[in-house]
């Protein structure tokens, strides 16, 4: 299992995601789920994937592969007029990737499931966010919908619905998320740090801030610290049930 969001800001986009993958118990390893690419002054895109990992590496390396020796029938993922047609084509990969992999039907096909996030920017429009679904097809995030999570989401959910502000500084998104992720992590044992971050600045055009957060890492080792006595202090100022 994975866990993955993507927040949709006034001033720009922020991912996240674990790096956590298990067959059991006993056979953990740790995969990059986060990639970029960058066409600088023209178009930057990045991906979150959950689900499937031989499905979600081979999608990636379909879409670095058609980079290479792009065609009318398979372009690359750089140089697209919109995100819409970006969010099309992973789609179609991963569709297409899905269909070359199922044997057995439906049975087979859940098996290889995934599920993309997609967000970036073309010039000459603003950045924009996409949830692509196993089938193919996908939805946009807006005002109603203005963040993504992908993988083990109920955990980490009640703290985005709660506090997420669209006009929120990229450090508050931050700390927003890693309370999201310490959240997942402490009640799901199939998610796990290292955590991957990305932001983008809108109409910036070129790759942002990325960061890795170590098992080890000061910061959120405080921030998950402090939001755990913080919500024992809220829990004990709140008035008793009277019985």
């Amino acid at each position: 299992m994975t866990y993955g969001v993507a927040l949709k800001l006034d001033h720009g986009l922020v991912f996240m995601t674990d790096t956590r993958t298990n067959a059991g118990l006993d056979n953990i390893s740790t995969y990059k789920k986060m990639f970029t690419w960058v066409d600088e002054g023209e178009s930057v895109v990045t991906i979150l994937c959950a689900g499937n990992l031989a499905t979600t590496q081979s999608v990636v390396s379909l879409i670095d592969e058609r980079m290479k020796a792009p065609s009318e029938r398979s372009p690359s993922i750089l140089g697209l007029p919109s995100m819409f047609q970006v969010a099309r084509l992973v789609g179609n990969t991963l569709k297409e990737v899905i269909a070359a992999n199922a044997q057995a039907g439906q049975k087979a096909d859940s098996a290889f499931n995934a599920t993309i996030i997609v967000g970036g920017q073309v010039a000459g429009s603003e950045p924009r966010l996409f949830l692509v679904y196993p089938e193919g097809n996908f939805i946009e995030a807006g005002d109603d919908t203005p963040f993504f999570q992908i993988g083990e989401t109920k955990y980490g959910r009640p703290i985005l619905v709660r506090a997420f502000d669209r006009g929120m500084s990229f450090e508050a998104a931050a700390k927003l998320l890693l309370v999201s992720f310490d959240s997942t992590i402490k009640a799901n044992l199939s998610v796990g740090l290292p955590l991957d971050m990305a932001l983008y600045e809108a109409g910036s055009l070129k790759g942002g801030l990325t960061r890795r957060f170590e098992a080890t890492d000061p910061y959120y080792h405080a921030t998950s610290d402090g939001w755990g006595v913080a919500l024992k202090a809220a829990f004990d100022h709140l008035p008793d049930v009277a019985l």
